[in-house]
């Protein structure tokens, strides 16, 4: 046990994470040369494509240093903040971390807050300083930066380059010696922290976990705590880059676990593996509930096809343990889900992996926040979507939630930042020059505002470089009010939206716009009108299309004609209060893109 090192990797988005996993991957011989790839723990198409990491990834390595063979648990993680949950589940099963900084760029806003998560767990922190190779590195701001930041050495800071392979040799013997081995009894009662889960079509559940106390053997009959199940291990193993099963598994190692579970609700990421024989007296407090900060509905289009979206549902939350939801119905969409996610990239990752992985094309409705209600009639209730919002005159006062939010940009674009979230009635609370040449800027901003375009905005002011990072703050008493979207004069209530009083006009002007160019024409004319209540305060018009019954009079008396186009005018009358409207997806996504 005291050769084993768990570790797992974090830094902002796009400073080298997945490059330098690969380089110690390589190094340590884990992987032969013909199977190497670019970004090789990134297992996911959509990872890939968009060359980002969304899902953490442990794999397992041997390293030898001073005669003696070393076992690495390393874990990948992602850098968005959109998967902060991922990265602290990784957290959880570390007692080390390696810091990585980009030269080039500095330290960032997602480097801070994942340094404090990785700080709250008392794991002891690697600083390295990556893409030293890079023409605009500046290593030795740089360094000062980490030294300001951990109140480190400047001796501790390692300078490597996943590119080129430089100093990761460096890094290795940091693990061997400074992170620590991991405690814990093997002999004891069992006691494992399930941190991961996958869903394999032939083999059920397999779950992935960190040994804390015990060791599990396989054919071992097990127990899960929270859920109270109990299973044969019928499979154990270490994760290399493929599964390789082992007799058994002892305190501070971390490996996988199949036992034919069918059931998606019969694992909890958190939940405590133990033995039925000998039980472990208390579970292992890893890592707090999730908190979504964006609510959406996702609905199937076709409306048989709820239960085959529940069932895929289950399976990608045992992958994302981030994603939570409920049923809910609407009057437009039939049965669904509300989902609440983390941010709106986790939305659309999760969109677009229900239809790579599942084959489900589904709706997402827009997305919103949770709103707290004081009515005068029922007293407090809360609302995350518009239709359940009761009639204006129940209602007393609407809270909304509010955040901080920590930015970190260079001085040049400090002006555009401080406009863009003034418009978003964001309240500057601090302003903190880190240099000469880089502002912390800490604003409290309503999440509604947050929820839709904001951070696509802040990169394009700041060319990139301004970084996000954001804590919920609490409810504050707005101006809100619900937003109706009419198509001929009938509600769609996927559509609507809560917005504060002083932007609904702006807002339904620019939907009705959008929707008219994104609705496709009919034979009868459509009117698309946005409405506060009663209030009709925005209206576009969808012209008819329409056939020319006067083509085949030529000359003769005008009678004629307007004998044909009165035909017509009726036809088309009794086709309008029939015709019902169908509302294309993009129309939907619209109402996100607005701007």
């Amino acid at each position: 046990m005291k050769n084993i090192r768990n570790f797992c990797i974090i830094a902002h988005i796009d400073h080298g994470k997945s490059t330098l996993a690969d380089r110690l991957i390589e190094f340590t011989n884990t992987v032969q040369k013909r199977d190497m790839q670019a970004q090789l723990l990134d297992d996911m198409d959509l990872e890939r494509e968009r060359g980002i990491t969304i899902k953490s990834h442990a794999i397992q390595m041997n390293y030898p240093s001073n005669g003696e063979i070393y076992t690495f648990n390393l874990i990948d993680t992602p850098g968005h903040v959109d998967f902060s949950y991922e990265v602290s589940r990784s957290i959880a099963a570390c007692e080390g971390a390696l810091l990585i900084v980009d030269a080039s760029q500095g330290i960032e806003a997602q480097t801070i807050s994942n340094l404090f998560l990785a700080l709250n767990h008392d794991l002891v922190i690697i600083p390295v300083l990556n893409k030293i190779d890079l023409p605009g590195a500046m290593p030795e701001e740089v360094k000062d930066q980490v030294v300001d930041l951990l109140g480190c050495d400047r001796d501790e800071i390692i300078h490597a380059s996943g590119k080129e392979g430089i100093g990761i040799k460096d890094i290795l013997d940091a693990i061997v010696e400074r992170i620590p081995a991991p405690k814990g009894d093997p002999d004891g009662e069992l006691q494992a922290l399930i941190f991961d889960s996958v869903y394999n079509s032939y083999r059920g559940i397999e779950v992935i976990f960190r040994v804390k106390n015990g060791t599990i053997k396989k054919g071992d009959k097990v127990k899960f705590v929270a859920t109270g199940k109990e299973y044969f291990a019928d499979e154990i193993g270490t994760l290399r880059l493929e599964q390789e099963p082992q007799k058994s598994i002892s305190a501070g190692d971390v490996g996988y676990l199949i036992s034919g579970i069918k059931e998606a609700k019969e694992v909890k990421v958190g939940d405590t593996i133990t033995h039925k024989d000998r039980p472990c007296s208390d579970i292992i407090h890893g890592f707090e509930e999730v908190k979504p900060m964006v609510f959406a509905g996702i609905y199937p289009v076709d409306t048989t096809e709820f239960e085959d979206l529940r069932d895929a549902m289950e399976k990608l939350q045992l992958n994302d343990a981030s994603l939570v939801w409920e049923p809910e119905t609407s009057a437009a969409l039939g049965f669904g889900f509300r989902c609440g996610f983390l941010g709106m990239l986790h939305m659309e990752i999760v969109q677009e992996r229900l239809e790579r992985e599942f084959n489900m094309t589904v709706i997402t409705t827009v997305p919103s926040v949770k709103f707290k209600v004081n009515t005068t009639r029922d007293g407090e209730i809360w609302v995350s979507a518009p239709s359940e919002l009761p009639d204006i005159n129940l209602i007393d006062s609407i809270e909304e939630p509010f955040i901080k939010a920590q930015i970190i940009t260079k001085s040049d674009y400090v002006g555009g930042i401080m406009k863009l979230c003034m418009d978003k009635r964001g309240i500057l609370k601090n302003q903190i020059y880190l240099t000469s040449d880089r502002v912390e800027l800490q604003f409290d901003m309503p999440l509604s505002e947050v929820v839709f375009d904001f951070f696509d905005k802040l990169k394009t002011i700041s060319r990139g470089y301004a970084s996000l990072d954001y804590e919920y703050k609490g409810y504050e008493e707005s101006y809100m009010v619900k937003l109706d979207v009419m198509l001929n004069g009938e509600a769609v209530d996927a559509l609507s939206a809560i917005v504060h009083r002083e932007k609904a006009y702006e807002w339904g002007k620019r939907l009705c716009e959008k929707l008219r160019e994104l609705l496709p024409r009919q034979q009868f004319d459509i009117a698309i009108q946005a409405a506060i209540g009663q209030k009709i305060i925005a209206r576009e018009t969808v012209k008819a299309l329409r056939k020319d019954v006067t083509a085949k009079c030529y000359g003769g008396d005008i009678s004629r004609k307007r004998k044909l186009l009165e035909k017509q005018k009726k036809g088309k009358k009794r086709m309008r209060q029939v015709g019902n409207v169908e509302i294309p997806q993009e129309a939907f996504m619209a109402v996100l893109k607005l701007d």
